[in-house]
């Protein structure tokens, strides 16, 4: 309890707030405009971070997070276009609410839901992660290994399309990681006698550089929503009390959409898309009128709504509880703890108890800054697509240049946040998931070093499926490969039937 008051007091500074507060409306904005992702958000937010204690900066990137899931909403409702992937299926109930002149209950209705979302994972949130991370303190070198492979077994699930071009960004993102010193002989290796390689590739440029330049350069060669129409008129004001009220009602939708989105975040990089839309599936297909979902009910756009805020604290289970990044987002926060010295994993719960507290404290705390700013903000931020994009992206750039030239003080660094950023938008282009190179370079050298330690402590190969542990997550990680395949086996022979 005293650890938990000490976290509360370091969140609810002036100082933590202020910048908790920019980083929400920073993060609403970004979830509005279709195209400037959530990843992009919160990597443009990383830089201005180092400059913080780490608790002020975890909590900061935490309220962009927050923040930028919930921005979608708007455009989602009032545009009937997805500001983010992760409000796919908001669309398909909050557009049709809309268009019939309920746009502010709509929009309410859905904040409410994100909200609610928020604390539910934010209480699996609690209940889990210490638990698992103490567990996780029994870990060896072979259960760490063990662990770092079925995090990289979800490149299987991230391979959109094809999973041969999945596992080729994975191995990419594998190489990547491994230029610069050997982590445990102090050997350049792959530097080709380039001094400035001999530091390596830094995270944070890297990771600006395949998601947020590329998809800046995708904006340029391909401006899809270059003017979104809305109404200006649009009543987008809503009373709390009544949307309270429908949530009390539907109470079974939410806490259903919520578990599922918490679960689906706890994968290693399922990802809030993924949550969204099998969310509402999931409500739909249990409701007893699914035939009313689409045409604008209440229950979808809790269902969509629940499911992917849900998947924020989900994914911060896995970070917290094993020091693996459950999405992008949260692979962005375990860089800036390294970056701050600070060595994520099971230990950070026992070593640094207010750190890792702080970032229960300031997941609940970004839920009712999203609330309050984006309920009375929602008509200011429609005017934000009013600003051309001739200056956004612009502008944008600029920051993702100075935000990894800040990192070490480096001119290098700005060239690799341009050739990752060329890598990233070619690789787009040609049907490469993104997603394996980025869990690639983070997962890479902890597996490496991890599966070098076991070595050195003992050539006995049979201990990683003897230690009960390490065999665990060895089988976790089959079965995550095994299951897209059968799962695509399965839809095609439902579609084969279906055909019959």
């Amino acid at each position: 309890m005293d650890t938990l008051v000490q976290s509360i007091e370091a969140i609810l500074t002036p100082g933590t707030l202020l910048t908790m507060t920019i980083g929400m409306i920073g993060g609403i904005i970004a979830g509005f405009i279709p195209g400037f992702t959530i990843t992009m958000a919160v990597a443009l937010t990383l830089p201005f971070t180092f400059g913080m204690d780490p608790i002020q900066g975890i909590a900061t990137m935490m309220a962009v997070d927050v923040g930028a899931n919930a921005g979608g909403l708007i455009s989602a409702c009032l545009l009937g276009i997805p500001g983010t992937p992760s409000t796919i299926a908001t669309v398909y109930d909050g557009y049709p609410m809309a268009k019939r002149g309920e746009g502010g209950r709509a929009i309410t209705i859905g904040l409410m839901s994100n909200a609610a979302g928020v604390i539910i994972s934010g209480i699996f949130l609690i209940l889990l992660a210490v638990p698992l991370s103490q567990m996780a303190l029994l870990f060896g070198p072979w259960e760490y290994f063990s662990l770092m492979v079925f995090g990289l077994s979800a490149i299987i699930s991230l391979s959109e399309g094809s999973l041969v071009k999945g596992i080729i960004s994975g191995i990419i993102g594998l190489l990547t990681s491994m230029v610069g010193m050997d982590p445990l002989q102090g050997i350049p290796r792959l530097t080709f006698g380039n001094a400035s390689l001999a530091g390596g590739f830094n995270f944070l440029p890297v990771l600006v550089g395949v998601f947020a330049f590329s998809e800046l350069m995708d904006e340029v060669n391909n401006p899809r929503y270059e003017k979104l129409e809305f109404d200006k008129k649009a009543n987008v004001s809503y009373p709390w009390i009544k949307a309270i009220k429908e949530l009390v009602k539907n109470w079974w939708t939410v806490l259903y959409a919520a578990i599922i989105g918490t679960i689906v975040g706890a994968l290693p990089a399922a990802g809030g898309s993924i949550a969204n839309v099998l969310a509402y599936n999931e409500v739909k297909a249990s409701s007893k009128e699914p035939e009313k979902f689409g045409t604008g009910i209440p229950e979808g756009i809790m269902a969509s709504e629940a499911g992917h805020a849900s998947c924020t604290g989900g994914a911060l289970i896995p970070m917290l509880a094993f020091g693996i990044p459950g999405d992008v987002v949260t692979a962005m926060m375990l860089g800036a703890l390294i970056i701050h010295g600070i060595q994520p994993g099971p230990m950070l719960m026992t070593s640094q108890p207010v750190l890792g507290y702080s970032v229960y404290v300031s997941f609940f705390i970004s839920g009712i800054l999203m609330v309050i700013i984006q309920g009375y903000g929602a008509r200011f931020f429609l005017r934000i697509n009013d600003i051309p994009k001739n200056i956004l992206v612009p502008l944008i750039l600029l920051l993702c240049a100075v935000g990894s030239f800040a990192v070490n003080n480096r001119v290098f660094d700005i060239w690799v946040l341009l050739w990752f950023g060329i890598l990233g938008y070619l690789l787009k282009k040609t049907g490469f998931p993104l997603a394996p190179l980025i869990l690639g370079n983070i997962l890479g050298p902890m597996a490496e070093t991890n599966l070098r330690r076991a070595l050195m402590t003992s050539n006995n190969l049979w201990l990683f499926v003897t230690r009960p542990i390490s065999l665990l997550f060895l089988l976790f990680a089959l079965l995550s490969v095994i299951y897209p395949f059968y799962r695509n086996y399965k839809r095609n022979r439902l579609a084969k039937q279906s055909i019959h």
